[in-house]
């Protein structure tokens, strides 16, 4: 019988998995954990590394795109240049009845008052400021001279290398600079797991242009972008652009839109695409006094070039592929019971283990082989050698992490030098020569 395939519908399921299996921990768990911030597991940081490498070679591995590492630590001018210290912040409201601490945009309206989320009473205080950096203090001694930031975003890191980076790989505009990097924000309202957390990682690209030409990259990069978000597997019904309206802009944006996903808790933003048209550029060249012009020798004209941004977050990225990669496939046995798998279909170039490793017994030739298998395969991906448990439960326990492909040694093998190797989605198998592993995995994974 056909099996019904259930997708993700809670995120306390994936919350469960995610710390079961070595995705992601509460940070600091044994003492209480800290708010909303998370530890990457054994299979986590390489899930997540493996997302990153995909982002990185899609934006580097190109003529026009180079890569950068700021400090995080950077000039408190940056920020004061930047509109940071004076802009960034939010409208916090505290809840007279219950002390609910909130956002003023994220309670509701009535009567033009505003209504706490937690609790519904309109006994709220007056809306205050609230600034999302966290302050921290360089050298020996406190005090305001040695009052710095930990960086609200990496985009300001690429905007102060502009003309180092543009200089020392000799690159003539269009060009752009990614980076990936850690963010640090004080959020009010954190929540959904990895969705929002005051500690995150980031992926951005500023791509610097003539002026004129901004529009013309603007909508070559939203194309790029979303095709390279369909490319990692996410569906392409849960994908959708949201343009932000006149009242939603940024103050130095030109234009913006926001690749959204459909969470199990609805559509929030994932992706950002961005024309800054030349304010950075324009407010680190007042503050710092340095020229960062463009001489255009073809043209024979100096401009401040406009900048497209793509900015994803890494760990809302991490978050969506999961979600979008959870299933559950329920079968009706003959005996009338229900059998439950639990998948992760990741694309092979994410899932942590390209393969599992399973030997159907524990004796010492089928070890022996198995080991082998593994240091051969370990020189090109991270495979996984499971030896407890039935082999049904060993596969089902590398369905749920995500790998793509089981390798299965028997007693059979240790003669004919064959092994058999099961397919994730289809549960097919096929038996090959040992010594063609490698290539019948490379031609999978290249043609998945």
């Amino acid at each position: 019988m056909a099996a019904q395939i259930l997708p993700l519908k809670d995120l306390s399921t994936l919350v469960s998995l995610s710390k079961r299996r070595g995705f992601v921990f509460q940070s600091s768990e044994i003492y209480g954990g800290l708010g909303s911030c998370w530890d990457y597991g054994p299979l986590g940081s390489q899930f997540k590394l493996n997302v990153k490498t995909a982002w990185w070679n899609a934006m580097t591995r190109r003529d026009d795109v180079v890569g950068l590492d700021a400090s995080i630590l950077m000039h408190p001018q940056v920020w004061k240049a930047s509109g940071h210290i004076d802009t960034f912040t939010d409208p916090l409201v505290d809840c007279k009845d219950c002390k609910n601490r909130f956002r003023e945009d994220h309670g509701t309206k009535a009567d033009g008052a505003v209504v706490c989320p937690k609790c519904g009473s309109t006994n709220v205080t007056e809306a205050r400021n609230f600034n999302l950096m966290f302050k921290t203090y360089m050298g020996a001694v406190e005090g305001e001279n040695s009052e710095i930031y930990l960086r609200p975003e990496t985009a300001q890191g690429i905007f102060v290398n502009f003309e180092n980076a543009q200089t020392s790989a000799r690159k003539k505009i269009p060009f752009g600079i990614a980076q990936i990097g850690k963010s640090f924000r004080n959020e009010i309202t954190p929540g959904n797991f990895i969705f929002r957390t005051r500690e995150f990682e980031q992926m951005e690209m500023q791509y610097f242009v003539e002026p004129s030409t901004a529009e013309k990259f603007f909508d070559q990069w939203k194309e790029t972008r979303m095709n390279f978000l369909l490319s990692l597997g996410l569906q392409k019904d849960r994908l959708k652009f949201s343009e932000h309206g006149p009242k939603e802009l940024a103050h130095y944006a030109k234009a913006a839109f926001d690749v959204e996903y459909e969470f199990p808790f609805g559509w929030q933003e994932l992706e950002g695409i961005h024309n800054r048209g030349d304010y950075d550029l324009s407010q680190h060249q007042e503050f710092s006094g340095k020229k960062l012009e463009y001489f255009d020798e073809a043209a024979k004209k100096k401009y401040i070039p406009y900048v497209v941004e793509t900015a994803i977050g890494c760990d809302r990225l991490c978050l969506a592929l999961l979600c979008n990669a959870y299933r559950e496939e329920h079968t009706t046995l003959d005996n009338g019971k229900e059998d439950k798998r639990v998948v992760l279909g990741l694309k092979p170039e994410l899932a942590p283990y390209k393969a599992g490793i399973l030997p159907l017994s524990k004796k010492l030739p089928l070890q022996e082989m198995c080991r082998k298998i593994q240091e051969d395969l370990n020189t090109q991906w991270l495979v996984n050698y499971d030896e407890t448990g039935s082999i049904g439960k060993r596969y089902r326990r590398q369905d749920e992490v995500g790998t793509p492909f089981c390798i299965t040694i028997d007693f059979e093998s240790i003669d004919d030098q064959q092994v058999t190797i099961r397919h994730r989605d289809t549960m097919a198998q096929d038996r090959i020569p040992a010594d063609q592993i490698k290539s019948y995995l490379a031609d999978k994974f290249i043609n998945w």
